[in-house]
């Protein structure tokens, strides 16, 4: 006998011989299908309040979907998949990276149907994903931080900074460890969002200070503007600017989407080390290791480029200039 699927009449069938207290045997006789396929439904089918036949074959048919996707990749791609989704890499980026480089086609809720196939059968590659919070925006009328000598307002900043129309302009912050004990100085180049991480024991003026001019310095060449919030660690500000021959400009209070890209930034270091998490355990290798994956990621907003292409490509061209 050939077999054949359960289809959503007979999905109420079962329903109605359950609840007249038939047994799976006598309900596989009555309905001429075998016991096991009875059974199977009843189990993988059911939901937490007991089989339900609509719910059921709602729940069939996704699996179904779920398993006619999977068999149309190759376990190289799946492979490749995963290992990306390891690497945190989002299923939209894996997606982008794969078209654009001409490679199998495979959309990201497809993926995103894999990880959770994968969920229920007990895998762990939905720890891969990134956790979305919802952020309340904080309200306040007046800056309790105190105030810096001679800030600049983000308002005085050239147009161009706000348009992407340049590289050379980025933002930085202090990501903080459990307790407020150490941080981590975080720097992102605006337009190709390339990312600098380095790790201060106390988050003072000087230690952040010293922090960003020694991560800046090494592209000085591409550095025009800075801007930050209005956190005390930045009041060595006309140092840094001096030191690397840019401009710094702050935000104003409580407006985070005024670096929007440093922002988000922040969010993803938060992969590799999560609010709760001491920083003193963070060695260098750890502070490179997250340096280098965010850094190597295909963004969709670079055409699924990586930071690290387009920064460096921009590097070359600009010393190729020079020596012409």
């Amino acid at each position: 006998m050939t077999y054949t699927h359960l289809t959503q009449d007979e999905r109420y069938q079962i329903y109605i011989l359950k609840q007249a207290g038939h047994d799976q045997s006598a309900i596989a006789k009555l309905m001429n299908r075998n016991k096991s396929t009875i059974s199977r439904e009843l189990r993988r089918n059911r939901g937490q309040r007991g089989y339900r036949p609509a719910q059921a074959h709602v729940c069939a048919m996704r699996r179904m979907q779920e398993s006619n996707n999977s068999r149309r990749v190759a376990a190289k791609t799946w492979h490749f998949v995963e290992a990306k989704l390891v690497a945190l890499w989002s299923p939209e980026q894996i997606s982008g990276y794969l078209a654009v480089n001409g490679q199998v086609t495979i959309s990201h809720e497809c993926i995103y149907q894999h990880i959770y196939a994968d969920k229920r059968a007990g895998g762990d590659l939905h720890l891969t994903l990134r956790c979305q919070k919802i952020k309340k925006k904080r309200y306040g009328g007046r800056e309790r931080r105190g105030t810096i000598a001679n800030q600049v307002s983000i308002d005085a900043s050239p147009s161009v900074v706000e348009k992407r129309a340049r590289y050379g302009d980025w933002e930085g912050d202090t990501v903080i460890g459990a307790n407020h004990q150490q941080a981590l100085v975080t720097l992102n180049e605006r337009k190709s969002r390339y990312t600098l991480i380095g790790k201060v024991t106390r988050k003072t003026a000087l230690a952040v200070s010293n922090t960003m001019i020694s991560l800046l310095t090494p592209f000085t060449d591409c550095v025009h503007t800075l801007t930050t919030d209005n956190g005390k660690e930045f009041a060595q500000h006309e140092r840094i600017a001096k030191e690397i021959g840019a401009r710094f400009y702050f935000a104003h209070p409580y407006s985070s989407w005024e670096r929007g890209a440093n922002e988000n930034m922040n969010g993803l270091i938060r992969q590799f080390f999560p609010k709760k998490m001491r920083f003193e355990s963070i060695t260098e290798k750890d502070v490179t290791f997250a340096m280098d994956s965010l850094n190597h990621r295909p963004r969709k907003c670079l055409n699924y480029k990586t930071p690290h292409e387009v920064f460096m490509k921009q590097l070359q061209s600009h010393h190729h200039a020079v020596a012409l």
